[in-house]
């Protein structure tokens, strides 16, 4: 009785859960995308295109730590008011060509603004979800990342086939912006301001404890490196299908990958409120190494298509549960700096995968990089028994 009169679909719920799926879409629409506009458009190196791509990971990297520290001073409220105007100016100025350089700038700042809005929203729902929900809340909030994964690339490579592909991207992605600008001041959340003992606390944490929350780094660890092991997946697919001789297939991976993060994830969120995060973790770590193996030794576009769905239960419920473990873990005044922690170091696992397994590339096979991937993934299982499983307060 009492989860029914906790409710989890608020508006406010529903318009920052919106708030963070369009920003990550944007984000996941120009990776795909943005790469094959510094070549056309300015005749770069493939390494310098690479660049343009990545350098927007550091720029969200940034804009999480310095996020994770103002929180708790000015609130995630403002927080995400000011990275959503940067976020608007930065989307906005892709419409000007103006030099590599600028480009290279323009990724750099709204990388910062995604990281800024993401390590917000995440803070936000975390503060409003009731406490005997907020595995399951955490669940659904977190699919907004997941569609928007699939759905960005998914809709940035369609646009890439239009005449003047670019420029639609551009202006629709200006559009958007602004549309989440104006979704902002429809949120009125009422957060528990910081009182004067925490703040009084703050004074005598260590340098390094102003910027990340040391009781997420366990968690966040672990995340750091399943994101390892998928950042793979994510960047090299596309070569690897033509490999396999399995574009098609490898055209509705994503897709697959979400629906059954979908469908599964209310179940995971639901399981983990009420007998803890171990019972999903340790399945879904094992899960996601199958189905690495089977995309590893993929054949036919059926086994393809459902290492998608294995991955996609294994690993996509695997973060959204680490990420509420690191909430869980924290105190309520510090959720802004475990959310910043956690994604800190799981945007680093993802950001940093793709540039060490492309420098391998050339000496050995994708197959061979993924399947390289499975022991990482099964080195996790007793890992996360060790730093996180054994702990008591999980529940």
């Amino acid at each position: 009785m009492k989860e029914v009169k906790e409710p989890i679909w608020t508006k406010d719920f529903i318009i920052v859960s919106i708030i963070n799926f369009i920003a990550i879409l944007i984000f996941f629409l120009l990776m795909v995308t943005i790469s094959s506009y510094a070549v056309d458009t300015y005749q770069v190196s493939t390494s310098i295109a690479g660049l343009v791509s990545s350098i927007f990971i550091i720029g969200s990297l940034i804009g999480r730590i310095g996020a994770g520290r103002l929180i708790s001073n000015i609130g995630p409220q403002k927080m995400l008011l000011i990275g959503l105007i940067v976020f608007f100016v930065s989307t906005t100025l892709y419409l000007m060509e103006w030099g590599v350089v600028y480009l290279l700038i323009i990724r750099l700042l709204q990388g910062i603004a995604v990281g800024t809005v993401g390590t917000a929203t995440g803070t936000i729902v975390a503060m409003i979800l009731p406490a005997s929900r907020k595995g399951e809340g955490i669940g659904y909030f977190s699919l907004s990342a997941i569609l928007a994964t699939a759905i960005g690339p998914f809709v940035g490579m369609f646009m890439l086939k239009l005449e003047n592909g670019f420029d639609v991207i551009f202006y629709m992605n200006t559009a958007l912006s602004l549309i989440l600008l104006v979704a902002y001041f429809f949120v009125k959340i009422s957060l528990p301001q910081p009182n004067k003992k925490n703040g009084n606390q703050t004074e005598k944490l260590s340098f390094l404890e102003k910027f990340i929350e040391p009781k997420a780094l366990p968690i966040s660890f672990i995340a750091l490196l399943i994101g390892f092991a998928y950042s793979g997946v994510m960047t090299f697919i596309t070569f690897y299908a033509r490999e396999i001789n399995l574009v098609e297939a490898a055209s509705y991976f994503f897709l697959a990958y979400a629906g059954v993060v979908v469908i599964s994830r209310p179940f995971t969120g639901k399981l983990m409120d009420v007998r803890g995060p171990n019972i999903i973790v340790y399945p879904c770590l094992v899960v996601f190494a199958i189905g690495m193996l089977l995309f590893s030794q993929a054949s036919a576009g059926w086994m393809l298509l459902l290492a998608a769905v294995l991955i996609g239960f294994g690993y996509g419920n695997f973060n959204s549960i680490a990420q509420t473990i690191a909430v869980k873990v924290t105190e309520p005044h510090r959720f802004g700096l475990a959310t910043s922690t956690y994604f800190i170091l799981y945007d680093l696992g993802l950001g940093v995968g793709p540039f060490i397994l492309g420098m391998i590339e050339p000496y050995t096979t994708y197959r061979t990089i993924f399947v390289s991937m499975i022991p990482l993934i099964l080195i996790c299982i007793p890992l996360y028994y060790l730093l996180v499983g054994r702990k008591r307060n999980l529940a």
